[in-house]
Formats: structure tokens, sequence, C-alpha cells
């Protein structure tokens, strides 16, 4: 089934939506109703490429507005895909049942309070200026192809919260781990974490994550959260040993013929 079992607060749910639409803006972003529809041309990731339905009670013409989107979607060359957080609401949901669309890639958020007792064992480490520098690390970590180079590039450079660029390295300079901490107020949200590979299991990814909360802590952050893919038993049982728990969870949905 499509529909989301843990229904938290949705007052939090539209907090965390907000602030993860800053924190990874997409290079289009359009409006039908109370559903945000996000496109970028150079960047393949769903939630930059997705329709993110933020209100329950929003079930107005529904089949006129999926077509809608389909158009603005193929345009791009992508995929039609909604993205379901707790506040897409049982009725679209069960319309797409009934259409036959898939359901695929579930996810959760996650948050934990941030105080200096959270990043008491965080070693100091200064964030990277050269934005370059860290798309290159964060390709190689992440194994991903260079002609996503400028689609990356095009995204951290449109962040408009304070964003800190992080890279753990080897001594002959090869990246260990990457990570992007994005400070919004009071909020600290952790994107692009990776370790290579070849160095998993070795404790970069704490590191790297803790050193990133520090930084955000000392700038007012007071809380700290990130998104995870809920088949990512490492990540998350590394998240979870920091302090981090679930807060909701979403995931993609396409039509049959995707």
């Amino acid at each position: 089934m499509s529909e989301i079992s843990f229904i938290p607060e949705l007052a939090q749910v539209r907090r965390y939506e907000a602030a993860g639409f800053r924190a990874w803006p997409a290079a289009a972003v359009h409006y039908d109703g109370t559903w945000v529809v996000r496109l970028t041309a150079g960047h393949p990731a769903k939630r930059l490429n997705s329709v993110n339905p933020l209100d329950p009670g929003d079930v107005v013409n529904i089949g006129e507005r999926i077509a809608r989107a389909a158009r603005r979607f193929d345009a791009y060359g992508r995929p039609l895909t909604f993205r379901m957080s707790p506040l897409s609401g049982l009725t679209l949901s069960r319309h797409l049942d009934r259409e036959g669309w898939s359901t695929f890639s579930q996810s959760l958020v996650m948050h934990m309070p941030l105080d200096d007792a959270a990043v008491s064992e965080a070693m100091d480490q200064i964030p990277l200026k050269d934005m370059g520098r860290f798309i290159g690390a964060a390709l190689k970590v992440h194994g991903l192809d260079a002609s996503l180079r400028p689609g990356l590039s095009e995204i951290i450079s449109s962040i408009q919260p304070e964003a800190g660029l992080f890279v753990l390295e080897h001594d002959d300079e090869e990246p260990l781990a990457t990570a992007i901490c994005v400070h919004d107020g009071d909020l600290a949200g952790l994107f692009e974490i990776a370790t290579d590979a070849a160095w998993r299991g070795k404790g970069h990814g704490r590191r790297i994550v803790l050193s990133a909360l520090k930084w955000a802590r000392l700038r007012g952050a007071r809380e700290a959260w990130l998104q995870v893919e809920a088949d990512n038993e490492p990540a998350l049982g590394l998240y979870r040993s920091i302090g981090f728990s679930e807060i909701y969870r979403y995931h993609y949905r396409r039509p049959p013929e995707a």
C-alpha cells in the first residue's frame, strides 16, 4: 500500500519540507495550487524533479493537474514523478493507486537536538571555499559521472541559506568523505553525505557529520536534520548512533507508462 503509516504533526512536516526546498533548490519551480512542481535539467535527482503536494485537502481536478504536470516533465525529458510525504494526503494516494502508479524509494526524514554535548567529540573543521574542489570530491566519493558537475555546481550555487562544504582527505589529498551542511536559522540540514567505497567502516562518516554539525552549532543552529533512504542500513545505523530519530517518511510514485 502507498499510504503512509506514520503520521506526524503536519506543521512539523511543512517546516522540514520548506527547509528542504531552500537547502536543495530546483532550477525551475512551478505551483499548481499547493502542488510544487520542481524540475532541474542539469541533475536527475528525484527530489529535484518531482511534484510535491503540500496540502492533503488540495484534491480538486486531480486528473487535469497530473496531465499539466506530465507536460512539464515531458518538456524536460524527465519521467513524471510524485514525491509523497504526509502532506500528500490519502485522497491523492488512493487516486494514484486506482491509476496503477508504482511506489518506490522510501526515505526517512530524521532530526536531533543540536547542543554542545551533541558535538563535544567533533573536531573543528573549516568548510571549503573552493566549490570546484568540493564538487570533484563529491563526484568521486559518490561514484558519479563527471557529466553531473555542471548540474551539481548550479544546485550548490543556488542555495540561499549559508552552506558549509566539508571534505575529509587522505594525506595525498585523496577525498575520503564529503558533506554539505546548510545553516538555516535554528536548523542545520545535512546533504550529500558520502564516504568513498574503499574507505567505509573507518569512522570517516561520523567524523565529517559531527564536524559539519559543530560548525552549524557555532552559528546558532539548535536542531539538525537529514534525509536518508530507508534501505540504507549503514547510514541509518550511523545517524541513529549519533542521536538522530525519525520524524516522517516519504516515497516516490510514477505512472504505469513511466
